[in-house]
């Protein structure tokens, strides 16, 4: 993709509008960066260039009607950062690109592109807000806009049943948590083309949560590896750290400390080489725990 056409048009267009590259970037993000992207140098996000189309007068379609950036990269992008900042627990910033394109007629008048809106927005419903009856309904909302029993199940409304069987475990639902899971799993033995590897880690990491909390450490265990299995053949580390953790917090459980440990160290690693210090810091006061527990025993 040729990104200095985009970024000749935004520049041409502040210079109609009277802005210096500091009053376009004041807002939205710094002046070096509105430099690169009138270089052409790297593309605006999508959050960037929707802030962007409002500040120099014009409506985001204008930069895709030009006919060299096809409408479909705006919305992938916006779909790309949405899961960065899901996979980061980042809700307050998926809520303002939520916000954000909400007034986007590219979202608005597109269903399979609103429905991307709705499931954030349940997510940080869920997560943020507490608000389960209301996140439900957005979820529900989400998936409705695409979802047919008689056609193959997509892969994001995939994910989608998977953050309704998130908030169904929240609510301590846990058969209807493992209905849900059930039925994504269903879908998945028919799907071997999958894109997004990461769908499988995160249905078998929330399946041994749901047994874990009824008890079923060793099945919960069992799930977890088949999880690890499931990476290491796709050479993916997406859920690697929160698999090992949850390995050992069964093993916890079962209050063999000293065949956790491995796994609550293994988890500490991944997650502090992921600069995830909450759940590194989290775990290392674990680790001195089960260090305690042990030294108790002896």
């Amino acid at each position: 993709m040729d990104y200095s056409v985009i970024g000749k048009k935004i520049k041409e267009l502040r210079k109609v509008v009277g802005l210096t590259q500091g009053e376009l970037a004041d807002g939205i993000c710094t002046q070096a960066l509105i430099s690169r992207i009138e270089k052409g140098d790297i593309y605006p996000s999508a959050t960037s260039l929707y802030q962007i189309s409002k500040k120099l007068g014009v409506d985001v379609n204008y930069f895709f009607e030009i006919g060299m950036t096809p409408r479909l990269d705006y919305v992938k992008e916006v779909e790309r950062q949405l899961k960065k900042l899901r996979v980061k627990l980042k809700y307050d910033e998926i809520l303002e690109i939520v916000k954000t394109e909400e007034k986007n007629p590219l979202f608005l008048k597109d269903e399979t592109n609103l429905q991307l809106l709705y499931w954030h927005k349940g997510i940080y419903v869920n997560e943020v807000d507490q608000n389960k009856e209301e996140a439900l309904i957005l979820l529900e909302k989400a998936l409705s806009l695409t979802y047919n029993q008689k056609k193959a199940m997509s892969e994001r409304e995939m994910n989608i049943m998977i953050s309704i069987g998130i908030l169904e475990f929240s609510r301590g639902h846990y058969a209807q948590a493992l209905e849900t899971y059930q039925n994504v799993n269903d879908a998945l033995i028919y799907n071997d083309q999958m894109n997004d590897k990461s769908i499988k880690t995160r249905l078998l990491y929330n399946i041994a949560r749901v047994l874990t909390r009824l008890g079923k450490y060793q099945e919960s265990t069992k799930r977890c590896e088949e999880g690890i299995r499931w990476l290491i053949e796709e050479e993916n580390l997406y859920g690697f750290a929160q698999l090992n953790y949850h390995i050992g917090y069964n093993l916890e459980l079962e209050e063999k400390y000293q065949e956790a440990l491995p796994y609550f160290v293994k988890a500490a690693m991944l997650f502090d080489m992921q600069f995830n210090t909450k759940l590194s810091t989290f775990i290392e006061g674990k680790i001195k725990e089960l260090n305690e527990k042990m030294s108790r025993k002896e």
